[in-house]
């Protein structure tokens, strides 16, 4: 093999490993048994098994939000198809990069801060910022509030695209739409100030 293609078998090799036993489950032994190499060929492509895994998630993370981000682009001005396509491309992400997915969802390995799931969301969800401070300003609500509602949405289909993926009790276009239905119909009524009404009673 040349190079770029031993680089490319022990990412393939290290994405199903760390998706089947997790970042700690991994052994650098494993990766290179699988792979048929010698471990020194691992740590000369990516400095450790750390190295490695940062390759994938960071690949991963490409991929999920490039699928998010041709799904906005491709339906601005439409509030409703714009929040479809999203949830369609992430479940669609869901569905054919299972490995994949189930890395991201992991907890990343201890001192390492880029990666996790919860920055994966952050992530996608700024991408969305600004389409939702634009709606937010159409329909006279406070565009500041925008990031945070943003990042309830994604992670409104991140953690049920997760339960989707192990259950796969529903058809793909069935969780969708439901992930519209509570997103969309919520939205359209959202008050401008809300409050806890609930707040100071015994």
């Amino acid at each position: 093999m040349t190079g770029p293609q031993r680089r490319q078998q022990l990412v393939e090799v290290g994405r199903a490993l760390f998706a089947e036993k997790g970042f700690e489950g991994t052994s650098v032994e494993e990766i290179a048994a699988t792979a048929g190499v010698s471990k020194p060929v691992i740590y000369e492509h990516f400095g450790g098994k750390e190295g490695l895994y940062a390759v994938v998630v960071d690949r991963e993370i490409q991929a999920l939000l490039g699928l998010i981000t041709t799904a906005l682009t491709s339906h601005e001005g439409n509030a409703r198809a714009l929040l479809e396509a999203a949830a369609t491309a992430f479940l669609d992400y869901i569905e054919t990069s299972t490995d994949g997915f189930r890395i991201l969802v992991r907890d990343s390995p201890p001192g390492q801060s880029t990666g996790s799931f919860a920055s994966l969301i952050s992530d996608i969800a700024s991408q969305v910022e600004h389409i939702l401070a634009a709606e937010f300003k159409r329909r006279r609500l406070d565009p500041k509030t925008a990031p945070l509602y943003a990042q309830m949405l994604v992670g409104m289909v991140a953690i049920p695209g997760g339960w989707w993926l192990d259950s796969r009790r529903m058809k793909k276009e069935d969780v969708a739409a439901h992930l519209v239905n509570l997103a969309w119909n919520g939205l359209a009524g959202m008050e401008a100030r809300p409050t806890l009404r609930t707040q100071g009673k015994g």
